[in-house]
């Protein structure tokens, strides 16, 4: 089978992508019933990490082990990385000793240039660009909580981030209508706004943004690798706060989504993400179903079966 990676959205058909959703929530359903599922015996998981992770890391490690096989993490300081070595020494020796690896990092091109010379499937764990397998979860969230997604819309709220630009591929590839409201100068992907001009609109005005909406997503206004700006962010994010006000703009039954860690009274008000329509605690948990169901397409692809 030809070595796939997934460092985008783009990197899967839209055909593949809902069935690797599909596959999570018949995952979730093995796991929740205690049936054991092991085809991964002996495969091993390398996990890169440059950025700091809770969720990424537990749902990587604890997904393997679930699927009978084995990760290990490595840090910058606990390789050759972190002395200089260049990237595609390090891709070319861990597909040697490893099965499949993913990266968690700040530079998209890092990602781009370790999948170039890996013979092994590479994961986007996070770059700054993007955030698929967030998506993932974020996806089959929906689907479980309110079905499918063509003719949904969802609301993207605050910063035009590595998140939003995941919202822009997932519109192109599911299927769904996407606003963002983002303040002047906090903009997404350029490209990706264009690419996905069929489905997305580009908004200033948040209520405008959450009106009907099936879904109300948003993440923090300050990501790692911007706390200079921090103060800054505070003050142009404060009208982009998801409230109960702006809650009420959306559909009675919709949902809010957001990927964690959160700031409450900040980017979402507690009312909101401890209130009845939030749903991140469900988003959360599929992060490790969703990256199960990933793992087992890249590894054993059709073959693949509970």
């Amino acid at each position: 089978m030809k070595t796939r990676h997934f460092l985008s959205l783009f990197d899967l058909s839209p055909a593949e992508l809902g069935q690797v959703v599909r596959r999570a929530t018949e995952l979730k359903a093995l796991h929740r019933r205690g049936e054991r599922y092991a085809p991964l015996s002996q495969k091993v998981l390398g996990m890169i990490f440059e950025k700091a992770s809770t969720r990424t890391r537990i749902s990587f490690e604890a997904g393997m082990a679930q699927l009978g096989g084995s990760s290990i993490f490595l840090a910058p300081h606990d390789t050759q990385l972190g002395r200089g070595e260049p990237i595609e020494d390090t891709a070319r020796v861990l597909s040697g000793m490893v099965d499949i690896v993913m990266i968690r990092t700040f530079g998209h091109s890092l990602i781009e240039r370790f999948a170039a010379c890996a013979t092994v499937p590479v994961i986007n764990g996070l770059t700054d660009y993007n955030h698929p397998c967030q998506l993932l979860a974020d996806l089959q969230t929906v689907i479980e909580q309110r079905g499918d997604l063509r003719g949904q819309t969802a609301a993207w709220i605050g910063d035009g981030n590595n998140m939003c630009n995941s919202y822009l591929e997932a519109a192109c590839q599911f299927g769904f209508q996407l606003r963002i409201a983002v303040p002047p100068g906090y903009e997404p992907d350029g490209e990706l706004l264009k690419r996905a001009a069929s489905r997305a609109v580009l908004l200033r005005d948040p209520l405008a943004a959450a009106r009907g909406a099936d879904w109300v997503a948003t993440d923090v206004w300050t990501s790692m690798g911007w706390e200079e700006e921090s103060q800054r962010r505070l003050r142009d994010f404060a009208p982009y706060k998801v409230t109960a006000e702006i809650m009420a703009q959306a559909r009675p039954d919709a949902i809010f989504l957001h990927c964690l860690p959160a700031h409450r009274g900040e980017e979402v008000s507690a009312e909101v993400i401890d209130g009845p329509q939030s749903r991140v605690w469900d988003e959360a948990e599929n992060r490790l179903h969703a990256q199960k169901a990933l793992i087992e397409f890249l590894l054993l692809g059709d073959k693949a079966s509970a």
